[in-house]
C-alpha cells in the first residue's frame, strides 16, 4: 500500500468516466489533486464536488504549447496519472484517416507530450510515480480497432521502456489495462461488451491497482486473461478465432 496522504498528483483526462471516478477515489485518501482536461466547466464542477483539496488546469494534449504551459502551472507533483484518450470503432475496410490519426495523437503522442514535461523533473529529484492507462486491446490487434489497439500497444511499449530505464530508482512506473467501461466512448460500440464495468467500479479497481507494486496489471481479471493468453497463440490460430473473414 502506498501512503497517499499529502501527496500531490496530476490527473490528465479527469473530467469524464474513469478519470472522474478515480479523482473521487484519490481525493477521499487525502491526495492533493490537480485535474486537467479540455473542458474547464467540467473540471470546475468536479473540483467543487470532491471531498479533498483539488485544483484544475485546462489542457489540450494535442498541443505541445498547451502541455508545456499546463505543466509549468501545475508545478511540483509527486505523481502523474495519464487517463486521456479518444476512441472510434474503425475497421481497415472503413479507414477514416482523421479519426485514426487522432487516436494516435491523443492516446500515444499525447502521453509522450505529458511525459516529456514530467519525467525529467522526476529524474532530477530522484522520485515520482507514473501511471499510464492502457487497454486490454493493446495486447494484440483486434477487429474494428484500427488506431485504438495500435495506439494502446504503443503506450504499453513506452511504459516498458520507462519501467526498464527507471528500475532501481524511486520513480515507479505502472500501466493499468482496463477492459470495457461504460462511458461516452464505449457508447459508440454496436456490439455486446463482455464484463463491462460502470465507471465507479472501474475507478475503485484502478485505484487498487495503483496501490499495488505491479508494473503491469489488468482488469477484469478473468476477461483480461483471454487477451493475455492470446499473445501466446500463433498467427494461424489467433486470426481465425478473433477475426471473421473480411475483417
Amino acid at each position: 500500500m502506498r501512503d497517499w496522504s499529502g501527496k500531490r498528483y496530476w490527473l490528465i483526462g479527469a473530467s469524464e468516466g474513469l478519470g472522474r471516478s478515480l479523482a473521487h477515489q484519490m481525493s477521499r485518501t487525502g491526495v492533493d489533486l490537480v485535474l486537467s482536461a479540455r473542458s474547464e466547466d467540467r473540471l470546475q464542477e468536479l473540483v467543487a464536488d470532491l471531498p479533498g483539496k483539488a485544483s484544475y488546469v485546462p489542457i489540450d494534449i494535442a498541443d505541445r504549447g498547451s502541455v508545456e504551459a499546463a505543466a509549468k502551472e501545475v508545478g511540483e507533483i509527486d505523481g502523474v496519472v495519464f487517463l486521456a484518450g479518444v476512441y472510434w470503432p474503425i475497421a481497415a475496410t472503413e479507414w477514416d484517416a482523421e479519426k485514426v490519426e487522432a487516436m494516435f495523437d491523443i492516446n500515444l503522442t499525447g502521453a509522450v507530450r505529458v511525459l516529456g514535461q514530467v519525467v525529467p523533473r522526476f529524474v532530477e529529484k530522484g522520485e515520482g510515480h507514473i501511471v499510464l492507462t492502457g487497454s486490454l486491446s493493446g495486447y494484440r490487434g483486434l477487429p474494428g480497432a484500427i488506431g485504438y489497439s495500435a495506439s494502446k500497444a504503443g503506450l504499453f511499449s513506452l511504459a516498458e521502456s520507462l519501467h526498464g530505464d527507471l528500475r532501481g530508482t524511486d520513480i515507479h512506473v505502472q500501466i493499468i489495462n482496463p477492459g470495457f467501461i461504460r462511458t461516452r466512448l464505449t457508447d459508440k460500440n454496436d456490439f455486446k461488451m463482455p464484463a463491462i464495468l460502470e465507471p465507479d467500479e472501474a475507478g475503485r479497481v484502478f485505484f487498487e491497482k495503483m496501490n499495488g507494486g505491479s508494473f503491469a496489471s489488468h482488469f477484469p481479471w478473468a476477461f483480461g486473461m483471454i487477451f493475455k493468453l492470446s499473445q501466446l497463440m500463433p498467427a494461424w490460430m489467433y486470426f481465425p478465432l478473433f477475426f471473421k473473414k473480411g475483417d
